[in-house]
């Protein structure tokens, strides 16, 4: 019984909805484990097919097996099915009821249309930095927690960034192709900003006038982040009166470089996403979630019996929320985008063919003379490493950086601000 008085239970934060999708994590779980106990009797009369690479161990295996008592194997295996899954359960319970909330200070508008804003990380001035991030997760991964934002770190270097925030698809968008959004949006979003950073405020007071000092030539530097990565891409070649420099995060272009299979696989979604989601005009968030637990279908079972065992009072626990909310809190993608972004990126690989095109005009990255920065994490389990460099590759003024970190890690794990941060910070004030 909850004994808690009204005005307590009317303060409580609500338990999360997450991991979503919840249902989907739970069933991989559940499979994974029953399917443990069904190839005990396989093992034991050795007919359980080997992959090649794992036949020796295999056979050493059932050896051991052979020489163990059977009845308390069977036992001993019930044991560690049920302690993992109490390990696993007990996790998503301490997230969904952690009591830590997200508390930034929304930073001020200097743009919006429809769904699209454009936040201002530093209006005192500074060289105008555009960020950009993926249209399928919030842009807030680059403003995560106190301590933890990569956009306040840049404005604290003499750099002012601002950072496109897509929004969820209203009615509008959910009709947009990525045309719609690069040569609409973001040029527009890139043009303001141009504007904006082309007076910079020297002192203001009685008797003071507002001296005006002009950006040079009225361009910018633009960092992508991801898929929004494709999109600056995009944007640098087919304004470059606008942007100054580029910087691409963990961003894929040749996406049949490495593991073709599953580009191809998700590719493949293309029709009947087509067909399931024409009255909607979009493709919801459980559904996205579900397409990148594909990826690696136990990652929820290694991270949140890990989180398990954390202090959940601690620095530690805290951050895995703060970056569980984040993973947990996309938007929708309109329906007319997500199919160019599964169909032609991931099923036809027209990025790295030279092929895909925005406004009737191929994206062609030996076009792109601005100097460019490539940040190719290491351990990116979401955008394949040679997928990432290929841009290297093709920029004629491309500079690599490969930091030792994953595709979300290069930008929030206790490391970035050592390892990424300032290469980054220090790239942008040269360039």
């Amino acid at each position: 019984m909850d004994l808690a008085s009204p005005n307590q239970a009317a303060t409580r934060p609500q338990p999360r909805q997450g991991p979503r999708p919840l249902a989907l994590h739970l069933a991989n779980a559940s499979l994974t484990w029953l399917s443990s106990q069904a190839a005990l009797p396989l093992l034991k009369s050795g007919s359980l097919p080997w992959k090649p690479e794992l036949a020796a161990n295999g056979s050493a295996l059932l050896k051991s097996l052979e020489a163990s008592d059977s009845a308390e194997f069977g036992r001993a295996l019930e044991r560690e099915l049920r302690r993992r899954a109490g390990l696993f359960l007990k996790g998503i319970e301490a997230y969904r009821h952690h009591p830590y909330r997200r508390d930034m200070e929304d930073m001020p508008v200097l743009w919006q249309e429809g769904s699209t804003r454009l936040l201002d990380y530093a209006p005192a001035g500074g060289a105008p930095v555009l960020a950009v991030p993926s249209l399928i997760n919030r842009g807030y991964i680059l403003d995560l927690a106190p301590g933890n934002s990569l956009l306040c770190y840049l404005a604290t270097q003499g750099l002012r960034p601002f950072l496109v925030d897509w929004g969820a698809p209203g009615e509008v968008e959910r009709r947009f192709t990525l045309t719609d959004y690069i040569a609409g949006r973001l040029e527009k979003a890139a043009e303001a900003v141009s504007q904006a950073s082309g007076v910079a405020q020297a002192g203001q007071g009685p008797g003071r006038r507002v001296e005006q000092k002009s950006n040079r030539g009225g361009t910018i530097s633009v960092l992508g982040y991801c898929m929004g990565g494709n999109l600056a891409l995009a944007l640098a070649d087919r304004r470059p009166d606008l942007v100054r420099s580029l910087a691409l995060l963990a961003t894929p272009w040749k996406f049949h470089a490495e593991r073709p299979e599953q580009a191809r696989l998700l590719g493949s979604l293309t029709g009947s996403f087509a067909v399931s989601f024409a009255s909607l005009g979009e493709v919801p968030v459980d559904v996205l979630q579900a397409v990148f637990a594909a990826l690696d279908p136990l990652l929820a079972v290694k991270k949140f019996s890990r989180f398990a065992t954390m202090d959940q009072d601690g620095e530690g626990a805290r951050a895995f929320v703060a970056l569980e909310d984040w993973l947990n809190d996309g938007v929708a993608l309109a329906l007319p985008a997500a199919l160019e972004c599964l169909g032609d990126w991931y099923g036809r690989d027209t990025p790295g063919r030279g092929e895909w095109r925005v406004d009737g005009r191929a994206v062609q990255p030996r076009n792109v003379q601005q100097p460019s920065l490539v940040m190719v994490p290491a351990q990116d389990r979401i955008v394949p490493p040679l997928s990432a460099a290929a841009l290297a590759d093709e920029l004629p003024n491309a500079e690599r950086f490969t930091p030792p970190l994953g595709h979300i890690g290069m930008v929030v794990a206790h490391e970035a601000p050592k390892d990424t941060w300032p290469k980054l910070a220090g790239w942008l004030k040269e360039h």
